[in-house]
């Protein structure tokens, strides 16, 4: 029977890893994978998780299971960190889940529970997992106008056109914060257009927030997600600790449903229970345990915050150096967005063409669609990357 089964089509971004390890030139740049790097292109262990791990290691007297939703101080410090005051946490269920992209996926079971007639709605682009996942399940995908290749900004006036097909019981994928893969983000005014919208169809919305703090900052970053979560009566929320925490392998995620009603919590918190018994059992403990331990410890918290700040602030340098380098080389302010984007990535408005000539003749390896990861550079590799970009795109 196994013989019937059909090649897959391979991932493009693990394909691109893999052209990186073959490249024998020592000036190539990896800028495709979304895992943060620092100067010496190491993904470093932060201070705070080795103090808890320590600490968990000396601690721990069981590995036997938590709960179907995972151990409930994680759904409580997540709820705290994520959403704050900006909603009565007791309209909040919550699960543990292997990763944002375990979150993800039981957000769109949950949807299709609740409207098996439910259809997702996207930006163009987003991140292409969700667009993946939609497809293997087999829920109807439309997308929303985003992104303006021009001016590589927000196109909110089309996406407001877009979202008028939304039909009453559609979910509404929304990037919380750091919007990948382009890196440009809606405004707190235009996420109050949008819930209004929400509202006026009838329709649910998801967050997906994933760099809560590689943004503008812990508490900016959540602003947007906290804003629908206090004007929309229903509310989903896939949140990621891969990035913020810097424990990717360890698959630290949460998946939030906020109700109209007490009564209705009850009901979301046993369907999720109910997706996780179906799809893993009990979801993974050891980073979802870190990250209540770290959040719950003020000393832990505090050396945790800043060492997220200190990740963010090299971001933004970097990408301050590169739009400089830019504007240097081209003379002209037509990269100069990259200085205002937010996040991980930027999407530089390369054609498909421009990013193979950028990776042939100079190493230089990126998504097809021109998406870079910042975290991918340094304050050494900017002038190359600049260099290649200038001489390129034209």
């Amino acid at each position: 029977m196994l013989e019937n089964l059909k090649p897959q089509a391979a991932d493009k971004i693990l394909q691109l890893m893999q052209l990186y390890r073959e490249d024998p030139r020592d000036t190539k740049i990896d800028l495709g994978v979304g895992v943060y790097k620092d100067a010496s292109g190491h993904t470093p262990i932060m201070r705070a998780v080795k103090a808890a791990e320590k600490k968990l290691w000396e601690e721990e007297t069981t590995k036997s299971y938590t709960a179907l939703s995972g151990d409930p101080a994680y759904g409580t410090a997540m709820k705290s960190l994520v959403l704050a005051d900006s909603v009565n946490h007791a309209r909040v269920a919550a699960i543990a889940t292997p990763g944002g992209t375990g979150a993800i996926r039981q957000a769109f079971e949950l949807a299709r529970l609740a409207n098996p007639d439910c259809t997702v709605w996207t930006s163009n682009p987003t991140w292409p997992n969700h667009l993946s996942i939609l497809k293997f399940m087999g829920l109807p995908n439309r997308e929303y106008a985003y992104f303006d290749e021009a001016s590589c900004t927000v196109d909110f006036g089309a996406m407001m056109e877009s979202l008028k097909d939304v039909k009453a019981g559609d979910l509404v994928l929304l990037h919380g914060c750091c919007h990948n893969p382009t890196g440009a983000n809606l405004t707190l005014e235009q996420y109050g257009a949008v819930a209004d919208l929400i509202i006026e169809k009838g329709a649910l919305a998801l967050v997906d927030i994933a760099y809560q703090g590689f943004g503008d900052g812990l508490e900016e970053d959540a602003a947007a997600t906290r804003l629908l979560a206090s004007k929309l009566p229903e509310l989903l929320i896939a949140a990621s600790c891969s990035k913020n925490f810097g424990i990717y392998r360890e698959r630290a995620g949460c998946l939030m449903a906020m109700t109209e009603t007490a009564e209705g919590m009850s009901k979301a918190q046993g369907s999720l229970n109910f997706l996780n018994r179906q799809n893993y059992s009990f979801p993974p403990d050891h980073g979802a345990r870190l990250v209540t331990m770290i959040l719950n410890d003020d000393a832990l918290k505090a050396d945790w915050m800043a060492e997220l700040e200190e990740v963010r602030n090299g971001m933004l340098g970097l990408r301050q150096q590169l739009a400089d380098e830019l504007r240097q080389r081209t003379n002209s302010d037509r990269f100069d967005f990259i200085a205002t984007h937010r996040g991980m990535f930027s999407r530089i408005g390369a054609t498909p063409e421009e990013v193979q000539v950028m990776r042939d003749q100079f190493g230089i390896y990126m998504v097809g669609d021109s998406r870079m990861n910042i975290a991918g550079l340094n304050s050494k590799t900017v002038p190359l990357l600049a260099e290649a970009i200038a001489k390129t795109c034209k």
